[in-house]
């Protein structure tokens, strides 16, 4: 059975002040009883106290005496009785005075000069009786005591009277109080359902929701939780739809950087089969498709090598390297490159500059940036600098290149990420993985990259690795 969270909250205000007004009232109707209770002793006591230094005098009281006090304590509702040392009473004999009989543990706390109270009920009447016995004492001995009885009849009419006026006060209550609980449960729900229905939009696919939030309570820390789980899915989202896109542009770069050299390799292998290339074109066509192969497993191993770094399925060996020999090799290696686009490549490092790296990926690293350098930069200089600071060896690459936009600085490392120059002629990282390499191995070598550009300005790669050379 669905019970709606409004009427839960109803029921439970109107439970509380029902079971607070209840205990209250058991609480009260005690306290009463006991209070109207220890009234009626201390009224016997002070009664019995008079009686007793009245006839103390003398161990034959005078019955005029007894008479008096009798005749004004029957006006007051109280009775009293003068009983001998064995509990017996010798004052007045009436038809009480079989059922008024001490048990011996009283008259035991009697004869030791004590007074005892106790409640008790009558069996002729049905009502609960207060009852003090007092010890008779003449001349420091004890001749018997005095009983004085009285109904509490009274008490039980008032507590009565007092659980009417409670039972009132409850209705009462439980009438002004629902337009208030009603308000504040019915505020509550609405808070709730408003975190219901944008919870509702989210699964719907709509991030945009935004709650108020609030320090007030736990509704309020709950909304802004959910706004800061939209905000992450949101995040998540964009960051989704990137990557789909960067997919959809990798699938369309895949096709068409295979497509070319297997067409070309096709094409070669067909003429050479055929026999409709001439044989001084032969040699020619032949180093074409070693060419085209080459750029074919190249692709294919740039790919795998990037999966193999984010699976962590690498493993570097680590050895102190002079930088000055790396730079020269890159030197070396990239010089015709540098020289297609008019650029001189410079080398700044000391001799005694060292690197404590895995060498072949160390040359990975380098060639990477160096090539993105080249690549963007005309008619300019390539720095390749080298420096040993406290425990880390600094590398700079800078150029002097067409430079990043700021909004596309971060988005370097991404995989498949390719400048828009670059799209249409990309012969070194065709799938836009060289920079998202270089990132998974200097994280590898337990190193930091930043990147500093500016628009028409140039590049600057700066490379932190920790020289943790084992001594």
């Amino acid at each position: 059975m669905k019970i709606k969270y409004l009427h839960q909250q109803l029921l439970s205000h109107m439970s509380v002040l029902l079971v607070a007004f209840l205990i209250l009232s058991l609480v009260f109707a005690h306290y009463v009883e006991g209070l109207v209770y220890q009234n009626k002793v201390d009224e016997l006591k002070s009664y019995g106290e008079n009686i007793l230094e009245d006839i103390a005098t003398s161990a034959t009281p005078s019955v005029r005496v007894l008479n008096q006090y009798g005749t004004v304590l029957n006006g007051r509702n109280i009775s009293f009785n003068l009983f001998d040392e064995q509990g017996n009473i010798i004052y007045p004999a009436g038809p009480y005075a079989q059922d008024i009989k001490l048990a011996d543990e009283a008259l035991a706390d009697i004869a030791k000069g004590k007074t005892v109270v106790v409640k008790n009920r009558m069996k002729h009447s049905d009502q609960d009786v207060t009852f003090v016995a007092m010890p008779y004492i003449v001349q420091d001995t004890l001749v018997g005591g005095i009983f004085l009885t009285a109904p509490i009849s009274g008490s039980r009419e008032m507590i009565t009277k007092i659980n009417q006026y409670l039972l009132l006060t409850v209705l009462l209550a439980f009438v002004i109080s629902i337009l208030p609980s009603w308000i504040l449960s019915k505020f509550h729900v609405n808070r709730i359902k408003k975190i219901q229905e944008a919870t509702s939009l989210v699964s719907a696919g709509d991030y945009s929701v935004k709650l108020p939030p609030s320090d007030f309570d736990e509704i309020g820390e709950l909304a802004k939780d959910f706004n800061h789980m939209v905000k992450k899915l949101n995040e998540s989202a964009e960051e989704i739809e990137s990557l789909e896109n960067r997919r959809r542009n990798f699938m369309s770069d895949v096709s068409h950087e295979l497509r070319t050299p297997l067409t070309t390799i096709s094409g070669v292998v067909e003429g050479l089969k055929n026999g409709m290339i001439a044989d001084e074109e032969k040699e020619k066509g032949i180093n074409l498709v070693s060419q085209e192969t080459k750029r074919l497993i190249r692709l294919v191993n740039e790919n795998l090598d990037y999966d193999k770094i984010r699976s962590n399925q690498i493993t570097l060996r680590k050895e102190d390297i002079q930088l000055s020999d790396v730079f020269e090799i890159i030197q070396e290696q990239l010089y015709l490159q540098a020289d297609e686009k008019n650029d001189r490549l410079e080398v700044d490092v000391d001799e005694d500059v060292f690197v404590f790296a895995d060498y072949d990926r160390l040359i990975q690293i380098l060639i990477n940036i160096t090539k993105n350098s080249i690549q963007f930069t005309d008619d300019g200089t390539i720095w390749l600098r080298g420096r040993a600071e406290s425990n880390q060896t600094v590398i700079e690459i800078e150029d002097t290149g067409i430079g990043i936009d700021s909004a596309e600085v971060e988005k370097i490392w991404h995989r498949f990420y390719k400048a828009d120059i670059s799209r249409t002629n990309n012969p070194y990282g065709e799938f836009g993985l060289g920079l998202s390499i270089v990132k998974q191995l200097i994280n590898l070598h337990n190193g930091t990259i930043e990147v500093f550009s500016e628009k028409g300005k140039g590049t600057k790669f700066i490379i932190h690795i920790p020289y943790e050379k084992n001594e």
